[in-house]
């Protein structure tokens, strides 16, 4: 049976899954038929730049949801004071515990890199400098807010690699619950 689209937004969350399971070169028109129900001129409709247009409108909606649950937060402190472990419980959210890849992240590792290496750069920049924020105002200097950032951000990707290589979504979970320690002892 069909699957009832709406409108441009409803089809983004389908597209997305067929580039995490088949990359963006594996991620065919026919595949990409078959997971939104949706014809080649219904598709084309909505995206006339094509699989390219697709990809990137993905990433928009990617960078969109970090930017609402993850970047903004930690750019300016909610009253909680805790925007690492926001940060973190955002994360395992989106993620899934380390049960899904990170698209930006798989985008970086293949030659899409070139085609769309403004976003991802970007996505990660900001991820970083944002969290570079929350820890300056923990009282972490300059130097050491982007050096334990990049830590941070680079030990997240890499336990949503490991965590997918070995199919144990229990090192993601480790791997927060460590950073999640190191962020109550920032908290001081």
């Amino acid at each position: 049976m069909p699957r009832v689209v709406a409108e441009k937004a409803d089809v983004i969350p389908m597209l997305a899954e067929v580039f995490r399971e088949h990359g963006y070169e594996g991620a065919t028109l026919s595949r990409i038929r078959d997971r939104t129900g949706l014809g080649r001129g219904s598709l084309y409709h909505f995206f006339p730049g094509g699989k390219e247009e697709m990809a990137a409108s993905v990433l928009a909606e990617i960078d969109a949801w970090f930017e609402q649950h993850v970047f903004e937060p930690l750019r300016h402190e909610d009253g909680a004071g805790r925007p690492i472990e926001q940060m973190l419980d955002a994360v395992s959210r989106y993620f899934g515990s380390g049960n899904r890849i990170c698209l930006v992240g798989a985008f970086a590792l293949t030659d899409t890199r070139d085609r769309f290496r403004a976003a991802v750069a970007d996505y990660f920049t900001r991820w970083i400098d944002a969290l570079s924020v929350a820890l300056r105002r923990s009282g972490a200097s300059d130097a050491a807010a982007t050096a334990l950032s990049e830590d941070i951000v680079t030990a997240i990707q890499g336990a949503i690699v490991i965590s997918r290589s070995l199919d144990d979504p229990a090192v993601f979970e480790r791997v927060v619950n460590r950073l999640r320690a190191q962020a109550l002892t920032l908290r001081g």
